[in-house]
């Protein structure tokens, strides 16, 4: 079992319900759908980032890595990326996850709760 996050590039929607839409729209689009697209660079390049912090799943001989599958890039289709993290990891990495999104200018989702972050 994993705890999951989404990130998309976009406008941060007014409040968790838009997002929740947002975010069923965007996966509908970009990974449910016959029309994947490679990532973005804006969410390439946040990719690159996650790993340059962590690992990926894919690389980890030591397991120290929180991504519950990899390569962690293959998550992400156009503006979207939707990604797991074991439990274990999940307070730690979701929140270095979240900061980083902002930082990039991205918006963050935590799909469990149904609630932007951070």
């Amino acid at each position: 079992m994993s705890y999951d996050l989404a990130v998309w590039e976009g406008e941060r929607p007014a409040n968790n319900k838009i997002a929740g839409r947002v975010f069923d729209d965007l996966y509908d689009r970009y990974l449910d759908g016959e029309a994947e697209e490679p990532p973005s660079e804006r969410i390439a390049a946040y990719v690159t980032a996650l790993l340059e912090r962590w690992c990926d799943i894919t690389e980890d001989k030591e397991e120290t890595s929180p991504w519950s599958v990899g390569p962690l890039i293959d998550c992400a289709s156009g503006p979207l990326i939707y990604f797991g993290m074991g439990w274990s990891w999940a307070e730690e990495a979701s929140a270095y996850a979240a900061d980083l999104a902002d930082v990039m200018g991205l918006v963050c989702f935590d799909v469990q709760q149904n609630q932007l972050r951070p």
